[in-house]
């Protein structure tokens, strides 16, 4: 048996091991959708053999359906491939391999490859492309070009990779100037694997550039996180198409989910924080400083994390109350003395810590009660 054969057999091999050994069913994500689009859970970036990966290209499809995704970017590298001895180049193979699974499963299979240069420019991601072999190039901008010209969409992977950048800072370099200032570029990766950017998140707020977040995942998902989930972009479309996803990032409707946070715009985190949560308990009616409960729904897959934002002198609210996934709950109210007499709307604001609009900013939100408390006789 020759070499290449031996090699091919052997990865074959281990992703068969690696996929049995995996659940067969789908877990869905419970992020609710929010007014005017729907929320798409989403990996732009992962690697098969096709570059320095170590599954098969069907395999990297049914992990994404069994995680729950809607969407997912097989971006091979153009310019690395360490199994080429052994695996013939091809840069649209890992696409044709996979798409008619993908359909199968109902999966969004969206056609990338890495285009992987020294820093700067970096390495960066082209999506939503027809041929990734054009993108073979002698320089970085001819590459580009030659994927915005096939209608693809480029953004900066992880700058603060230390592969590139030893110190782990973040830079901004003439290159990217360029990329920006010839609308070439159009996000960033915000998270990358386990690393968080709080800088790279100041630029896309700044540069009014898409937010994202993705695995950049080389082995089965499972070997890296385990039972944890792996960052996801998630994507506010106005439907459920490659065509919306990419419409959705060149609005730059995108939130990134990771490591029970989520960083996005304070337009889509306030409704989508919204929809997560029902209160029950709207009126509250106690006599002195007996206590009332309120009950709360939380609907999602994400714990909020609320603290007070300010004090009543009259009304005890909670300093800090968790809201967890997928459960209801009751947290407690009460007068603050016994000869209360109070009957009024209250609009009392909570910053939800782990929804993040800014580098040193959270999401606030006003939670509304009507309170009557009568005093105790």
């Amino acid at each position: 048996m020759n070499l290449r054969k031996y090699f091919i057999g052997l990865l074959f091999f281990a992703s068969f091991l690696s996929l049995i050994a995996q659940p067969n069913y789908r877990v869905e994500v419970k992020i609710p959708d929010i007014p005017g689009y729907k929320t798409l859970k989403c990996d732009f970036h992962s690697h098969t053999v096709f570059s320095d990966g170590t599954v098969w290209p069907t395999f990297r499809i049914e992990e994404a359906w069994r995680d729950g995704l809607d969407a997912i970017a097989i971006t091979d590298h153009i310019e690395y491939q360490p199994h080429k001895d052994y695996i013939p180049t091809n840069h649209n193979a890992a696409y044709e391999i996979g798409k008619n699974l993908a359909k199968e499963l109902g999966l969004i299979l969206i056609q990338g490859s890495e285009i992987t240069r020294d820093m700067p420019p970096g390495h960066l991601n082209a999506i939503f492309i027809t041929d990734a072999n054009a993108l073979v190039k002698d320089t970085w901008k001819e590459a580009i070009k030659a994927a915005v010209d096939q209608g693809g969409l480029v953004f900066w992977n992880h700058p603060g990779w230390r592969g590139q950048q030893p110190d782990g800072v973040s830079r901004w370099y003439d290159e990217h100037t360029y990329l920006y200032e010839n609308k070439l570029i159009t996000g960033i990766e915000v998270v990358n694997s386990i690393e968080y950017y709080p800088a790279v998140f100041e630029w896309c707020l700044e540069k009014n550039l898409a937010i994202l977040g993705n695995s950049d995942i080389h082995n089965p998902i499972n070997f890296d996180y385990g039972k944890n989930r792996r960052p996801i972009t998630l994507v506010f479309a106005t439907d459920r198409t490659s065509e919306g996803i990419k419409e959705a990032i060149i609005n730059r409707g995108t939130a990134v989910f990771y490591d029970g946070k989520i960083y996005g715009e304070e337009k889509y985190l306030k409704p989508l924080f919204n929809e997560s949560i029902h209160f029950a308990t709207t009126d509250v009616n106690n006599v002195g400083r007996g206590t009332a409960n309120i009950k709360v729904t939380n609907n999602s897959d994400i714990d909020f994390e609320l603290r007070l934002a300010g004090t009543d002198e009259v009304i005890r609210f909670p300093e800090f109350i968790k809201l967890l996934a997928g459960t209801t709950m009751m947290f407690p109210i009460r007068a603050r003395k016994d000869n209360t007499d109070v009957n009024k709307k209250y609009s009392v604001v909570y910053a939800v810590e782990n929804l993040i609009t800014g580098a040193d900013k959270n999401l606030k939100v006003p939670l509304e009660f009507n309170v009557k408390v009568t005093p105790k006789k």
